[in-house]
Order: structure tokens, then C-alpha cells, then sequence
């Protein structure tokens, strides 16, 4: 708990066992593989903080500009007195939903949920002091494990954002939003973010851009275990690889060991070998057509209620309710 009255953070001790289960599943698979949370460490969140200022990162620019343009609209039409995000990060996008929804006096608590305690900490402590009277209560966890976790009732809309629902394959997302509408009662909201179909030499520089930030970030997670497990991981050993996967309509982030290596890891006892060229699969990113996103919804008890993209049709959020 910090020092500001306003601001709880509940830390789940299960964090730290899903990553030693997650590394060592991952790591024994074949082809080896990573959930991309582990990559949110402090430094993770400030390497990705940094990847949205990028020429070559729209995501953020086109979800800011469409919620910019709609929050009042959002905040009228939902009247919510909980608003609750998930994977929240700075919850830099969010200021414009909060200050609409403020304005209308309906709002009484805030609720981030994000794995990345240090992230969590700062982001909350700003809010609490940028929106005095808000209850503002940060749960550390992952939100594909931990929506239990979240207030009951209240009247609340849940917002997903940042594109972050293509992280997860088209089973981990059914199981995702149908976990999510049994946490919500039927006329509850959620708002959810979504990147779309769009020219692979406009999504490809998306996750390799000239700068090397997006290839920093993804090696962090091999600091992030290094610093966690005890490995002796040696990030430079592997280089950051981004492709298109047109048949799945993702995009794959990988590392490439560049010469065969031995990695230790005591916490797990396990020693995972890398031959040169092997590579470890640390995130995909699906993207979506508009109606792909309303049927997704459907099947999992929500009704898309509004549906807006930014100027260049780059980036869907939907207002869906739960029927």
C-alpha cells in the first residue's frame, strides 16, 4: 500500500510461479516459445513506453485519436461508477476517458490491473493526485488469470485497449472474453481496442523499427528471466526477428540464437539448448477486420454497441454491453 490513502496495490504471490511455469513450458516446447507479459518488467514498460512515440508505431497514435474524438460520447453512453483497465500499463490513453467521465460526476473508482507492479505504482499515485475524490486501487496480476481480482458491481465498464486482445490466439481470446462477460453483469460495458488488417509494409515496421527500441524490448524478456530464474541468458546472442503471418493475419516476434548456446536456469533446473538459427517465439499480434471483432464479441455474450476507427481506418475500438 502506498502512503496516498486513495491508492491499493494487491499483489498476487502466483506472479512469480507462473513465470517458472511459463519458462519452463515454453522453453521445453517445440518451437520454443514465451508469453509476451514477461517482457513488462520497469524496464519492459519503459521500452514500450518508448516504442509508442515511434515514427514507425501507430497503434497508439490512431487508438488516442479515436478516443480523443469519443470519450464524451463513451462516457454519456455508459454512465459508468467503476471503470476498470485492463493490462493498463501508464494508462496514458485512459486521461481522456477519466476526464470525461469525471465531468460527468458518476464516476467513484478507478481500477487498473497490470503485471508490471513498478508500472502500476507510478501510474496510480499520478492519477489519484490528478483526480481528487477518485478511488484509484491498482491490482498487479495478469488479466488473462486474475479478473476474480476485480470489484463486483458498481456499474462498470472494463476497457481492454492497446490492440493487447491480439496477443492472444483465437482459442486464448474465446476463453478470454467469455471469462471476462461471466465477470460482468448483463447491460455492463466493455471498451475494447483492436488493430486491423492492414499492409504488411505498414505492420511489419510496426515491430522493427529503424531505432531498435521494439528489438531491445524484445530481448528484455530474457533480462527479465535472467534477473528472476538466475539464467545466464546472453541477450546480445540473439537477434530480434518481426514477420508478417498472412494465412493467421498475425504478426510474429521472435528472438534468433545467431550461434548455438547452452542456457542455464536453477530456479526451473533446467538447461535448454539453442541451436544457431533456433528461434523463440515471444509474441504475436493478431489483427482484425471490423466484423471478425463484432462476431468475436457476439460469441462470448456481448453486443457491439458503437464501433469507430481513426482517420486512416488503421485502428477499431468498440463500445460492446453485455446482453
Amino acid at each position: 500500500m502506498t502512503a496516498d490513502p486513495l491508492v491499493y496495490l494487491i499483489e498476487d504471490p502466483d506472479i512469480a510461479r507462473a513465470l517458472r511455469t511459463d519458462v519452463r513450458t515454453g522453453l521445453t516446447a517445440t518451437p520454443k516459445v514465451l508469453p509476451p507479459r514477461w517482457f513488462y518488467d520497469a524496464r519492459g514498460s519503459e521500452l514500450f513506453e518508448e516504442i509508442t512515440r515511434l515514427p514507425e508505431y501507430y497503434p497508439t497514435r490512431a487508438e488516442r485519436a479515436i478516443l480523443a474524438e469519443r470519450a464524451t460520447e463513451i462516457a454519456t453512453r455508459t454512465r459508468a461508477k467503476t471503470f476498470i483497465e485492463l493490462g493498463s500499463g501508464s494508462s496514458e490513453k485512459t486521461r481522456f476517458l477519466l476526464d470525461a467521465m469525471s465531468q460527468s460526476g458518476e464516476l467513484g473508482a478507478f481500477v487498473p490491473l497490470d503485471v508490471s507492479a513498478s508500472a502500476l505504482r507510478e501510474s496510480t499515485v499520478d492519477i489519484a493526485a490528478r483526480y481528487p475524490g477518485l478511488s484509484v486501487r491498482g491490482v498487479v496480476g495478469d488479466f488473462t488469470r486474475h479478473l476474480a481480482a476485480l470489484p463486483a458491481g458498481g456499474s462498470r465498464l472494463v476497457a481492454f485497449l492497446g490492440g493487447t486482445i491480439g496477443n492472444l490466439v483465437p482459442s486464448e481470446r474465446a476463453e478470454f472474453l467469455q471469462n471476462l462477460r461471466a465477470e460482468l453483469d448483463p447491460g455492463e460495458w466493455l471498451l475494447l481496442g483492436a488493430d486491423l488488417v492492414k499492409s504488411p509494409h505498414v505492420l511489419v515496421p510496426a515491430y522493427d523499427d529503424a531505432a531498435g527500441v521494439t528489438a531491445e524490448f524484445n530481448r528484455n524478456v530474457l533480462h527479465v528471466i535472467n534477473r528472476e530464474l538466475g539464467a545466464d541468458f546472453d541477450p546480445v546472442a540473439f537477434e530480434h526477428v518481426a514477420l508478417w503471418d498472412a494465412r493467421n493475419s498475425w504478426i510474429e516476434m521472435r528472438l534468433r540464437a545467431t550461434a548455438a548456446q547452452r542456457v542455464t536456469i536453477p530456479a526451473v533446473d533446467l538447461t535448454v539448448e539453442f541451436a544457431a538459427g533456433e528461434e523463440l517465439r515471444t509474441e504475436i499480434s493478431a489483427k482484425f477486420h471490423p466484423d471478425g471483432v463484432r462476431d468475436e464479441l457476439a460469441a462470448a455474450g456481448f453486443a457491439a454497441v458503437r464501433r469507430w476507427t481513426d482517420g486512416y481506418g488503421r485502428f477499431l475500438v468498440t463500445l460492446a454491453r453485455a446482453t
